[in-house]
């Protein structure tokens, strides 16, 4: 089988069930950012961290290919087209593993300023594209269907990787810049 099909050749391409859309629609547009995502996490992960870390972003990566099947499938033609879903255990487990970095950290006084370390950088430009991500999949929601676990999924993503980034931090002795107004 062939890697190109051609098929996207003239601005087109097919969502899962065969609809053909144009490449700028909003579903390519959500689950494409949804991808570029994954992207950043597995280069997160390429990083080298704990355990437990890695392993969470993989499932994180897992859970971003169920979501973007979901985006990818805008009827699933009552029931027919089978395509894997999230569950409200894939957001508690995000909640859950915020709280858990949180309570290792000393509290937050004010906002911190992206970097300080190449993997915190990293974490951030991950949380900015899920806000991105996020913004796409709210556009789409208010034109068409979109489960609502999409959503609250990419809400508790994007505070995870800042969570992340704070944590990360700490494990590797970086500096934690306060953002200062200047007044």
């Amino acid at each position: 089988m062939k890697i190109y099909t051609k098929g996207g050749d003239e601005g087109q391409t097919a969502l899962f069930g065969g609809e053909r859309v144009p490449k700028h629609h909003l579903r390519i547009e959500s689950y494409g950012t949804v991808d570029e995502l994954n992207s950043f996490v597995g280069l997160i992960r390429d990083q080298g961290m704990d355990e437990h870390t890695f392993d969470m972003l993989i499932e994180i990566q897992d859970r971003l290919f169920t979501l973007g099947s979901m985006l990818a499938t805008p009827d699933d033609k009552g029931g027919k087209i089978k395509i894997p879903k999230l569950v409200a255990t894939d957001v508690e487990l995000l909640e859950k593993e915020i709280d858990m970095m949180t309570d290792m950290l000393p509290p937050l006084q004010s906002f911190v300023l992206p970097g300080g370390h190449t993997t915190v950088s990293y974490c951030h430009l991950a949380r900015t594209v899920c806000r991105r991500a996020e913004r796409w999949v709210t556009n789409l929601a208010e034109n068409d269907v979109v489960d609502p676990l999409v959503i609250q999924y990419l809400n508790r993503l994007s505070d995870y990787f800042f969570t992340l980034s704070r944590k990360l931090s700490q494990d590797l002795g970086a500096n934690e810049v306060e953002w200062k107004p200047r007044m």
